[in-house]
């Protein structure tokens, strides 16, 4: 949202959700995710304490209206560290020298009578944002930063900053002018947030560790948060699910000299023919049950031409297959050629989560939960048929690229699209479907697993593999995952 000339995320009251936060740091070199997609951009998958370091020393930073409390102090610290990364960083994407920020401010939303930001009262401004005019930074104490502690680790709320501070580089710098797209800003500012990641990740931060597994994981997490849940919304300026993260990842990957390049007309070209706006009322969910399944696996036969597709069974998803694992709620078996599925476990699985909490949630329920594992299990027959192994981390990887690009297949603004008849039965992709794709990535993965549901530990990789293929195609897929 915008107030004056003011940058924040998106204004939300969090609910309590669990979801662990776990890292240490590790060595390697910032090299393109191409090279080798089974590590994370070059970082090997690790695991360990993440969050604050034991036994170093606060900074010495000054906050206005602070309390001396464990936030603030956990956010005097991040922007100690963010200040050192752009003092190296900086000169990489502009001219002159780094500037810090001129202030820092915190505040509590429920004092009446609490500092102003941006010229505005903070009183009831649940928050965090970067104002240009003032060249300040501020968050909320209270409820936002605490919530995104409790909830995803303390990683999260010094991504949030990480976020803002890549609105003050954007001013500094000049990155951006002021008729850009307010996604431009938010876009750019999300990867410049995650050059940050990377620059933790590798040890090189003084008070900070993450990992490139669960703690990297809960990073992209809190991107779906603070998603963009409404595009027919004109205050929608965040950016979906699909894209906070796509952002994050291009600049883990390429550093901060990728993110300047992110702009209106390179934002689009991601976009493509992706759908991008609800018709009317339809809110795009397509509840699951047979005939809607029946209805996908027909929509798949015309994605991929194959000599021997797969036949569907809907009697359970437990075949007894010879030679793979029973995954449920969707198994394939390779000895008979056969999905089963178990259409109850799988309708639970993509039934719309209507409660209160649901808006606060990195859950994204809805039918594409479901439909996008029916695609992958569905890709596993594509790999049979190439004579693909099926039973390690490629098998995986694989998984999740080529549901990427059946998911990219049925929009309906394909070529796909264009070129069925009326007869023909499709179901379509719908916005906020992506989103839902992106959130089981992150939380399970059994949208990325081999045969015998065995994923990759690094929810990074499996949301890219995704990508990769809703983005790249077909020959992305299996150029990269060989």
């Amino acid at each position: 949202m915008e107030i004056g000339r003011l940058r924040a995320c998106a204004v939300v009251v969090l609910a309590a959700l669990t979801v662990a936060a776990c890292a240490h740091e590790i060595e390697g070199t910032a090299v393109s995710i191409y090279d080798d997609p089974f590590t994370v951009a070059g970082l090997p998958v690790d695991s360990g304490p993440s969050g604050p370091r034991d036994g170093v020393p606060d900074a010495d930073v000054v906050v206005d209206n602070t309390d001396g409390g464990d936030i603030d102090t956990l956010m005097g610290n991040a922007v100690a560290d963010i200040e050192s990364f752009w003092r190296q960083q900086y000169s990489t994407i502009a001219r002159g020298d780094f500037d810090p920020v001129d202030t820092l401010v915190s505040w509590d939303p429920s004092q009446r009578r609490g500092p102003k930001f941006c010229g505005e009262t903070t009183y009831d401004f649940v928050n965090a944002a970067y104002c240009s005019r003032g060249d300040a930074i501020g968050w909320d104490r209270e409820f936002l930063v605490p919530q995104l502690v409790e909830s995803f680790g303390p990683m999260s709320a010094v991504t949030v900053l990480a976020h803002e501070y890549g609105h003050a580089i954007q001013h500094k710098a000049g990155l951006v002018a002021d008729d850009d797209p307010g996604i431009v800003f938010e876009q750019q500012a999300d990867c410049f947030a995650g050059a940050f990641m990377r620059h933790v990740a590798e040890g090189r931060s003084e008070h900070f560790r993450l990992n490139t597994s669960d703690g990297l994981n809960n990073v992209l997490a809190s991107m779906v948060l603070f998603r963009d849940s409404d595009p027919n919304d004109p205050d929608s300026i965040h950016g979906s699910a699909f894209e906070r993260v796509t952002a994050v990842q291009i600049g883990f990957t390429d550093g901060v000299a990728g993110c300047p390049r992110i702009d209106a007309d390179e934002i689009e070209t991601r976009r493509a023919d992706l759908p991008q706006y609800f018709d009317g009322s339809d809110d795009g969910e397509l509840e699951v049950t047979a005939d809607s399944v029946q209805m996908l696996f027909d929509s798949f036969r015309l994605v991929f031409d194959l000599e021997d597709p797969p036949t569907l069974d809907l009697s359970g998803y437990d075949l007894g297959c010879t030679d793979a694992a029973a995954t449920a709620p969707v198994s394939y078996c390779p000895a008979t050629n056969t999905v089963g599925i178990d259409i109850v476990a799988l309708a639970d699985r993509g039934a719309p989560d209507r409660s209160p909490r649901a808006e606060f949630s990195v859950d994204v329920r809805g039918d594409y939960n479901a439909y996008v594992l029916v695609a992958s299990r569905f890709t596993l027959a594509v790999q049979k048929e190439a004579g693909l192994g099926l039973t390690d981390a490629r098998t995986a990887l694989r998984a999740a690229c080529l549901a990427g690009v059946i998911s990219a297949a049925l929009s309906p603004s394909s070529e796909l699209a264009a070129s069925t008849g009326p007869n023909d039965r499709m179901v379509w992709l719908s916005p906020g479907d992506l989103d839902e794709a992106v959130s089981g990535l992150l939380s399970d993965g059994l949208a990325a697993s081999d045969v015998n549901g065995a994923t990759v530990p690094s929810g990074f990789a499996r949301v890219d593999a995704f990508r990769t293929g809703v983005l790249g195609g077909e020959s992305s897929c299996t150029g990269r995952y060989r």
